[in-house]
């Protein structure tokens, strides 16, 4: 199945390049304490950028787009570099969206530098066997819940402690089928253990509208803690910007702007 298609239909950054589209918040008729982003929203051949601008417009949003630096979607340093140039051009932030571990290594640093973020996600868990969990798809099956965890908490570490990245995507996501024991799986030190990773490099956390994740008692402990979030549709279709959970856990928790990282919006000398 392809990835996550089972619910496909389910203050600005410094250094703006004078050249390039301006980035702006607002046009929202409601009002919030913080900035209405959306970094995680994917185009494709039927729901286009010019599309998500519209949407954006209407609803007050601003949004970072995200695509996957893997050999069926940007395959190498052309494509990157076609992909940035043609979204230079829209007044959006630019990111990707790696989905396994050392990607960067097939592009050259100098384009990956004119990114403006990158997000990756823990969601598809080795199994120690050579196969994979990938832990979005309804018919996921776990056998032993707690060693799925052990291997889901040293996957999610690995990507925190090691991978470039900016923003950590679908935090304490489960399969369906342990879904319902969430509130018992996600311990104390299991949280802790995300939120210290992720603080040592000063990695924000997604609160992800799809997923509905994290839960308040999260977002909670990692504000004390000083931790930058921010917002995720994980939409390629009308439902980016809508960002419902977002919207309504983030007021719960008191969050405002400086709870949250916005990318800074890089020069581009492509």
């Amino acid at each position: 199945m392809e990835r996550r298609s089972f619910i496909k239909n389910a203050s600005l950054a410094a250094g703006l390049l004078a050249t390039a589209p301006s980035i702006s918040f607002g046009g929202s008729t409601e009002k919030y304490e913080f900035p209405l982003l959306d970094l995680h929203v994917h185009t494709t051949p039927q729901f286009t950028i010019d599309n998500i601008m519209e949407i954006g417009k209407k609803q007050g949003v601003t949004f970072g787009i995200v695509d996957h630096p893997i050999s069926w979607a940007l395959k190498d340093d052309n494509d990157l570099k076609n992909y940035i140039q043609n979204l230079r051009k829209y007044p959006v932030y630019i990111g990707l969206q790696p989905t396994y571990p050392g990607w960067y290594k097939k592009y050259s640093a100098e384009l990956l530098a004119q990114v403006d973020y990158i997000l990756m996600d823990p969601q598809m868990v080795p199994m120690g066997n050579g196969d994979t969990w990938k832990i979005w798809e309804f018919d996921t099956y776990i056998d032993d819940t707690e060693d799925f965890m052990k291997r889901y908490m040293d996957y999610a570490l690995q990507i925190l402690e090691n991978e470039p990245i900016n923003i950590f995507g679908w935090p304490l996501f489960l399969p369906v089928c342990i879904a319902r024991d969430y509130y018992s799986l996600w311990t104390e030190d299991r949280m802790q253990q995300i939120i210290s990773a992720a603080k040592k490099r000063n990695i924000a956390i997604e609160i992800n509208d799809m997923a509905h994740t994290p839960h308040d008692k999260f977002i909670l402990k990692a504000k004390e803690q000083g931790m930058k979030f921010t917002f995720g549709s994980d939409s390629r279709n009308q439902n980016v910007g809508r960002l419902a959970y977002c919207k309504q856990v983030a007021q719960k928790c008191g969050l405002t702007t400086n709870d949250f990282y916005v990318p800074e919006h890089k020069t581009s000398d492509l």
